[in-house]
């Protein structure tokens, strides 16, 4: 609904009767046109950063908010879409003057007096209220019994502030949180500054030092004790645990220093300026029905997993760190190229459990006994969740994203050698670091180190409708396509747990994956 103040209605009125005819607009409704999500984020600008303020309101359970976007548009705007689904929004104002707005489908658009101009730096603010417990189509709020966690992975973020929600765009993130003094909120990146209101509330404002995905946004509040540990060179580590069950979750996370210096081992250094873990205060089984979720610098996980023996959790617990080099420092440019980061991620959990010497559920021992179970059934899974790198909303997070990602990274290493595998790794991170990369990037960084063209060989492995020939073992056989096959909506044949997801964005469910780590 378009609610301009009164003393404005005429002069908007006029400036959109002239300008709608010759000047373009953002944000049409299919939004970015990503081959998965194609209503997901909006044309004609770019997001530069956005200054968050979440204030819970403990009596009500709901959340005043504040959004401040700096954009940039591209060119000239009679108005400017946001995505954003199940927000009151109560105020909008273009460079501190109001301006008219209205909702429609999981839009926001915003129509100031004037048009936005190419180039010219622009701040939105949008104040706003949301209810982390409310019904909608898909949610990235993750209601608590004293607050909320968020989870926004992979088309959510919007339903907890107005954004351009494409991690094409990443941009900066200042995040306050105001919760009661009993509470304690927290958010992605380091404490910068804590603000005692004087009427039992706190406000807490982190900084998150480098660019980030809207998706990966964190932002909690609940009876939560921090634990602070240092990891490899003075890293800064902090956990963020229920205050009831810090004991008993110290053994898991006493692992993170460890498994951060395995992982620099390959990766090289962690590339943000904190880790830690966030056990969200609830044991409701329909909070979130995913283990773990990579949210940056904080990964969201469930408290009950935590609570299980070092080789039950530890090669799943490495597949999320991974993702602070793959997913979040380096993005996927489009939702198709997701097989970058969860390919990598359980690739590296895997080699990280046998090299532990941890049996996986199957009784394999070894990375090669697994890739071989898995390469056996290659042509089943591509039959039934499309190849590696051609997803859809509904497989997306399927587990041909993740095992089979992890399948096409060992045929890699067959065919290019261990040491020009780790340097192919090593330039793709340090080439796209902070930013965002496509399946086609990799491709080529992987042939320009290696010396030979390796689009072809790539190409087969990543959307190709039969599993090619693995380099090195010409004894590894195909099975058959329907001796194995899965029943119409159900998991694909390697995947034991599937982690539930939101909605798309007009579509279906969501279901996320990480293989049988």
């Amino acid at each position: 609904m378009f609610r301009p103040r009164a003393g404005l209605v005429l002069s908007l009125a006029l400036s959109t009767a002239l300008l709608s005819a010759s000047v373009p607009t953002a944000g049409a409704a299919d939004g970015l046109g990503d081959p998965v999500f194609p209503s997901l984020g909006n044309t004609g600008y770019r997001a530069l950063g956005y200054d968050l303020a979440f204030d819970y309101r403990a009596g009500t359970r709901t959340v005043d908010a504040t959004a401040v976007l700096t954009v940039r548009p591209d060119r000239t705007l009679a108005r400017l879409e946001l995505d954003a689904l199940g927000l009151t929004v109560r105020t909008v104002r273009v460079d501190g003057r109001p301006a008219g707005f209205a909702t429609h489908d999981e839009k926001l658009t915003v129509t100031p007096a004037r048009p936005f101009l190419p180039g010219a730096v622009t701040r939105l603010t949008v104040e706003y209220t949301a209810d982390p417990r409310a019904e909608l189509p898909h949610t990235g709020w993750v209601p608590t019994p004293d607050g909320f966690a968020v989870a926004g992975q992979p088309n959510s973020a919007h339903t907890v502030f107005p954004c351009n929600d494409h991690p094409g765009d990443k941009a900066r993130f200042t995040i306050a949180v105001t919760a009661p003094d009993a509470l304690l909120g927290v958010a992605n990146g380091e404490l910068a500054t804590t603000e005692q209101l004087g009427d039992g509330r706190t406000t807490r404002r982190y900084v998150s030092r480098e660019p980030m995905a809207t998706e990966l946004v964190q932002v909690s509040v609940g009876d939560y004790t921090v634990r602070e540990r240092t990891g490899p060179h003075g890293l800064p580590l902090r956990d963020v645990v229920p205050t009831a069950r810090a004991a008993e979750l110290e053994p898991a996370l006493a692992l993170t220093p460890g498994q951060l210096a395995w992982a620099e081992a390959h990766l090289g250094p962690f590339p943000f300026e904190t880790y830690g873990i966030l056990p969200a205060d609830t044991d409701d089984p329909s909070a979130f029905a995913f283990t773990g979720l990579e949210s940056q610098t904080l990964t969201l996980y469930k408290p009950d997993f935590l609570r299980q023996a070092e080789p039950a959790i530890g090669s799943h617990m490495m597949h999320e760190l991974v993702h602070s080099w793959f997913g979040n420092s380096v993005s996927p440019a489009r939702w198709s190229d997701l097989w970058l980061n969860e390919g990598h991620a359980d690739f590296y959990g895997l080699m990280y459990r046998y090299e532990r010497g941890w049996p996986d559920a199957r009784g394999h021992t070894t990375l090669v006994d697994r890739m071989r179970h898995l390469y056996g059934m290659g042509d089943q899974s591509r039959h039934d969740f499309g190849p590696v790198a051609s997803p859809t909303a509904a497989d997306l997070f399927r587990d041909q994203r993740y095992t089979g990602g992890a399948l096409v990274l060992f045929a890699l290493r067959e065919k290019v050698g261990t040491q020009t595998f780790d340097r192919i790794e090593r330039a793709f991170l340090g080439t796209y670091r902070y930013g965002n990369a496509t399946t086609e990037d990799y491709v080529r960084t992987a042939s320009a180190v290696s010396g030979q063209d390796l689009r072809g060989f790539l190409d087969d492995w990543l959307y190709g409708l039969r599993t090619p020939p693995m380099p090195g073992h010409p004894d590894w056989v195909v099975g058959p396509v329907g001796l194995m096959g899965a029943a119409p909506g159900a998991s694909a044949p390697e995947a034991s747990a599937w982690e539930g997801g939101a909605a798309g964005a007009g579509g279906p469910a969501v279901a996320r994956g990480s293989g049988t780590l």
